[in-house]
């Protein structure tokens, strides 16, 4: 049973091959026991007719040349799903099939952490363009008016540098709002566990938080579960009408997992192209998985676990 469980493909290729020789040893003592058989009633030709133990040897050659034609013939088809693949493998006419899925599987993952990037890439563009450059451009042309009127209309020059300040001060924040979408100082200074307490606490709902992160993690890996984190509990506060929120963050033997809950009216489905997708692609780039209980009515519960070895 351990073998089976450790060793798989080495057990499928010891049954197939199993079969194969115990058909062929069966078949080839029913033959050899039909001989006899046929020897015995030559070397008696004339005699009395055979004795029962002769026919019943007979019979049982008989039947056990079937089952050994039976187990030979399963045998022989298992071979080439069994024995022939890993022999080729062995000897390097065949790739590795889990080697394979590996590489399959690593290659979405890298073309979705591409798109990913290009996409954050192109929001932060966006953001910039349409936000705090607009307001610097429109603070430097006050500035300018500012400047021209400063003497011939002092009150309405001081108006202006009222306004500039106030862009300033929005552009400032816009920017700032922008610095924590990319990487929140909070995270870079004092990681993963201390990010989400932070996060728990600007909700707009209790919010439990039960961490348990006895050291830092890789930055990348931080980033990725932290954003993971945030687009959850995003998503119960839009979208689910929770009233309360439990973060439950463990790292242990390797693997760190979290598991947010909310009491809201349920029906999250990764599928549906919610933001559930995008977290499930964001784990997906460091091997993580996303699981989902949301049945209508709630509660909801997201599960995710990343290797942190």
């Amino acid at each position: 049973m351990v073998g089976l469980t450790r060793w798989p493909r080495a057990a499928a290729d010891l049954a197939a091959l199993g079969l194969v020789g115990i058909g062929a040893h069966n078949v080839i003592q029913s033959g050899f026991g039909r001989y006899l058989v046929v020897v015995h009633k030559v070397g008696s030709p004339r005699g009395p007719a055979p004795s029962l133990p002769v026919e019943v040897a007979h019979h049982a050659s008989v039947l056990g040349g079937i089952q050994g034609a039976v187990l030979l013939a399963l045998g022989i088809w298992l071979l080439p799903l069994t024995v022939l693949p890993d022999a080729r493998r062995l000897l390097g006419r065949e790739p590795d099939p889990a080697l394979t899925r590996r590489v399959r599987e690593l290659t979405e993952t890298r073309a979705e952490a591409v798109n990913s990037a290009a996409a954050e890439l192109r929001r932060i563009e966006r953001d910039l363009h349409d936000g705090a450059q607009g307001r610097l451009v429109a603070i430097g042309m006050n500035l300018r008016v500012a400047e021209e009127m400063v003497h011939s209309s002092p009150h309405e020059a001081a108006a202006l540098v009222v306004e500039a300040r106030v862009a300033s001060a929005a552009a400032l924040e816009e920017l700032r709002g922008l610095i924590r979408g990319m990487h929140p100082p909070m995270l870079a200074d004092r990681g993963l566990g201390e990010a989400v307490r932070a996060l728990a606490l600007d909700l707009p709902l209790p919010c439990e938080t039960e961490i348990d992160l006895p050291e830092r993690l890789d930055a990348p890996l931080e980033s990725a579960c932290y954003f993971a984190v945030a687009e959850v509990v995003t998503n119960a506060v839009r979208h689910a009408s929770a009233r309360g929120l439990q973060i439950r963050m463990a790292q242990a033997d390797g693997l760190l997992r979290i598991e947010v809950v909310d009491d809201g009216v349920g029906g999250a489905d990764p599928t549906g192209g919610s933001g559930l997708a995008g977290v499930e692609r964001r784990l997906a780039a460091f091997d993580g998985i996303l699981a989902v209980s949301s049945p209508p009515g709630g509660p909801t519960i997201v599960v995710m676990e990343v290797p942190c070895g």
